[in-house]
């Protein structure tokens, strides 16, 4: 199997950056890959909240979803959407509300196959008093997301989440082969962090990470990082962007996952013990081959793996073990995703 990712500086407007998508898609399927990834909030990325949730629409009445889907329907590929911003469907008013920060999945014949929002958001206070407030205009995803590609299992996250190591091993553990970064790094953590952190989620899963980037300066005034990444389940990278607008392809083999898994067998090795906590009570963590666990974090909120078809199957072995998570947003509150 070919995968390519996309490299793009993402507009303000839909209608600016849909065309350079279509041309980039369109090359990189000319170059043979049968399945191709965007980066994160590939449609737009608006300047505020106010002027985001101006943009905000549900998936079911999404014209730029129609015509990403018409996309991959007339290249016969499956186009992973690394994320859109959302109206939340379970919000009464659309653009009142939260959005959701969502990859979705789509088939060759155009239909959303699977689709993932955002678990862990950004939420900070820096030295210098500037502002990262993503839960204030997100909603939290509370699913892990699985899906089946050409005999492949993929794992979604986006962004942020590249920080949170248990996501990806519970993944790995439920059969995931490859698993989707989609990003827009900023280019101060991108510098510092970028590729040690997918390196590490691919040596510590067995997996290829597949980390699809903004690059440049945007309409809004940020600037993302860019290098793109295709990584083996070694660590290797087989193909990196640079800071370049583009597309970059490399060949996956499936047989390379088993391999690396079977030189260092970790995810089967997984232990219990025991952490005493603050108040000297103990808590023990179960070994982590797909069993239920919790994990107390800082505001102790839970996810659930769910399959293809969207079900969750909370404390189920493999498909369905529960695990907690944590949280993030955009410089001085503005509505934007980043790391």
């Amino acid at each position: 199997m070919k995968l390519a990712c996309i490299q793009m500086t993402t507009a303000r407007d839909p209608a600016e950056s849909l065309p350079v998508i279509e041309v980039r898609v369109r090359a990189a399927v000319a170059a043979g890959a049968t399945l191709v990834a965007l980066p994160e909030t590939c449609v737009f990325m608006e300047k505020g909240a106010a002027a985001m949730r101006s943009r905000l629409q549900v998936e079911a009445e999404n014209p730029a979803l129609d015509a990403l889907c018409t996309l991959a329907a007339d290249l016969q590929i499956w186009l992973l959407i690394g994320s859109m911003i959302l109206a939340n469907e379970s919000d009464g008013d659309a653009r009142s509300g939260k959005a959701v920060n969502r990859s979705l999945l789509v088939d060759p014949q155009g239909k959303v196959r699977a689709r993932y929002d955002k678990i862990h958001m950004f939420d900070v206070t820096l030295a210098d008093g500037e502002r990262y407030h993503e839960s204030a205009h997100y909603e939290a995803g509370a699913a892990a997301v699985l899906s089946s590609v050409c005999g492949a299992r993929l794992g979604f996250t986006i962004c942020y989440d590249v920080r949170f190591p248990a996501l990806y091993r519970r993944l790995a553990e439920a059969g995931a082969d490859l698993i989707f970064v989609p990003s827009a790094f900023t280019r101060p953590t991108g510098a510092a962090h970028w590729h040690v952190l997918l390196r590490a989620r691919a040596i510590e899963t067995g997996c290829f990470i597949i980390a699809p980037a903004q690059v440049g300066r945007h309409e809004n005034g940020r600037e993302t990082y860019g290098h793109s990444l295709i990584i083996d389940p070694w660590g290797r990278v087989l193909a990196e962007a640079g800071d370049e607008d583009r597309f970059i392809i490399a060949e996956i083999d499936l047989a390379e996952v088993a391999r690396a898994r079977g030189q260092i067998p970790s995810l089967t090795h997984g232990r219990r013990f025991a952490l005493p906590n603050q108040d000297g009570r103990r808590f023990a963590l179960p070994n982590q081959n797909g069993r239920r666990f919790a994990l107390p974090n800082q505001d102790g909120r839970r996810f659930a793996l769910s399959t293809q078809e969207g079900a969750t199957q909370e404390g189920a072995t493999q498909e369905g073990a529960t695990q907690e998570e944590e949280g993030r947003e955009g410089p001085n509150q503005q509505g934007w995703s980043h790391d």
